[in-house]
Formats: structure tokens, sequence, C-alpha cells
């Protein structure tokens, strides 16, 4: 069996390792996420220095060891130097891998991953160095990578009642409502509805505990005749009781405006129109699909902080 092979993959995750290597974590078209030593890549007239480095895409032969395998040729095909050059596009860019790192597979073949996820850093690299552009195609490219791991939110219907919805520009007090847990989102009358439905019936159920008899509450005896008494300790048919299962009632993680449905609504689209809306509702959405994709990869999107800090710090936007 040969102890190398060829694979053809992007660095989105690198580290330090040992005196002078770099432990490198590389999302690959034909074994899926690997993690391999690029030996010597610390060094200062190391060949696979730059090649080791984020976002670099690389030909490479690896050869297999006991714990961890080790490149021993790589060649660039391709690179992003524009996003390192711009403070919010690598920090978007960032935040991309890291929800590819969630989802990624190992040993297992990532084509479409990788195809994406190259996609989308490319349209990011090639943007306009403008803070609202960036942050809606990081938004798309969230929703995308979201889609492919089978994740889709529900977008175009309500959760509860699948009808459709749709964003009236001209009524200013519109809103509906998303629920993480729900799948999506929700008509808020809808909503409003099942949750008064619940209040009533709690408030039902609690009457009817209040003057039901405990088990352990003493009854009154009073003398019976023989035939009663007989009668009295007669087995009767057991009663079956009836119950009804209540639909639960979703939290709401966010309200949003036409402008902000509308914008989740195109998402599923391959091509979108970044300035469309404005910044502060691309921040909103972005913001509810890093909840959605927070609750189901179990756990948080550390990059996102960044996000954050950066907006807050330019003050751009309120996050």
């Amino acid at each position: 069996m040969s102890r190398t092979y060829k694979a053809t993959g992007i660095n989105l995750k690198a580290q330090a390792f040992g005196e002078s290597d770099r432990l490198v974590t590389v999302l690959t078209q034909e074994f899926g996420l690997i993690r391999v030593i690029a030996p010597g890549s610390r060094k200062h007239n190391s060949s696979l220095g730059g090649r080791s480095a984020m976002f670099v895409v690389n030909e490479l032969l690896i050869a297999k060891g006991r714990s961890l395998d080790k490149i021993t040729q790589a060649q660039t095909v391709k690179s992003y130097p524009g996003l390192a050059q711009d403070l919010v596009k690598l920090v978007a860019s960032q935040y991309l891998a890291e929800i590819a790192l969630c989802q990624a597979l190992s040993e297992q073949p990532q084509a479409e991953l990788y195809e994406l996820l190259n996609e989308h850093l490319e349209r990011l690299e090639n943007l306009p160095s403008t803070a609202s552009s960036v942050i809606a195609q990081l938004t798309h490219g969230l929703f995308q990578l979201l889609a492919l791991a089978g994740f889709t939110p529900q977008v175009q219907i309500c959760c509860l009642t699948g009808r459709t919805l749709k964003p009236d520009f001209q009524d200013p007090h519109l809103r509906v409502g998303f629920s993480v847990s729900a799948g999506g989102t929700v008509c808020l009358a809808a909503w409003e509805r099942l949750k008064k439905k619940g209040e009533t019936e709690k408030v039902a159920e609690g009457e009817r505990g209040r003057y039901s008899v405990s088990p352990h509450t003493p009854i009154p005896i009073h003398p019976l005749s023989r035939e009663a008494a007989t009668r009295l300790h007669t087995p009767t048919p057991q009663a079956y009781e009836t119950i009804n299962y209540q639909q639960e009632i979703p939290a709401l993680s966010k309200r949003l405006d036409a402008e902000e449905l509308s914008i989740l609504q195109q998402l599923s689209q391959s091509e979108i129109m970044l300035d469309a809306a404005e910044k502060n509702s691309w921040l909103s959405v972005e913001q509810i699909l890093r909840q959605y994709a927070q609750y189901h990869f179990g756990r948080p999107i550390r990059s996102a902080a960044l996000i954050d800090s950066y907006f807050a710090a330019n003050h751009d936007a309120i996050v």
C-alpha cells in the first residue's frame, strides 16, 4: 500500500507545532478535513512557509505518519491576498471558515463544501472595501453553507401555519417573527393565538387541579347496607383518560421588519443584490443566522465576535 497520497485543499487553520513546524487543518476535495504537519514551515527560507498560510489552495503530496501525516510537496493553485489586506474582509472570511470547519467531515469527499467556500471567499476578495457589502456577502455565504449542511431555515412560509409570508413595504408596522427552535419565520398573529390558547389551557388545568380530590384526602364513610357494600367493592371497568397534546409555543428570537424578511427570502438565490438594503438590516439578519447556526452546530461561532468588535469600534452600527 502506498505511503503517500495526493489531495487538493484550502488551509483553514494553522498553528505552531514543535520548534519550526506548523500543524495545518486543510479542507480537501478528496478526503474532507485533514490535519497535516508542514515541516519547517516557520523557518525564514522554507518553501512551505507561504503555502501553509490561511486561505491558500494547494495541490499536496502527503506522506502518511504514525499519528500525523506530513506534507512533502505543495504547489499553490490559488490564494486570496486581498482578504489579508482588509480587516473586515479578513474577519468575514475567518467566520465562513469556522462555519465550514463545523460541518466538514473527515475521510469523506467534500467537493461541494470545498467549492462553495472558495466561491464565497473569492466574492469577498473581489468586493469593494465597504462594510455594508462585506456583511451582506458574509450573510449570503453563511446561509448557503447552512443550506449545504442540511440546516436551511424556513423563510418563505410560517412554521406554524404553513402560509406564505410576503414582505409588505407599504406597512411600516409589519413584523414577522423568527424562531430558532421552530426552524424559521413565524406569523406573529398565529404565534399570539397559540400563546393565548396555551395560557388559557394552563389556567383551566390549574382550576381543575384546585377542585380535584387528593388520594390522601379522608372521605367520610356512611353506614351501608350489606347489599350496597357488596356493590361498592365490585370491580368496575377501567376508565380511559384522553390526553390532549399541546403544540409547543416556540420562543421568538427576533421580530423582523419587511426589509429584514426580504433579505432572508433572497439568500437562497445564487446571486444577491448587495446594495438593496441598509447595513443595519444585514447585520440584524446575520445575527439571526448566527443564533440559528450556533443552535444547530451546538457551539458558539467565535469569529462572529470579531464582527461585533469591528462594527462597534468603527461606530458603523449598533450590534
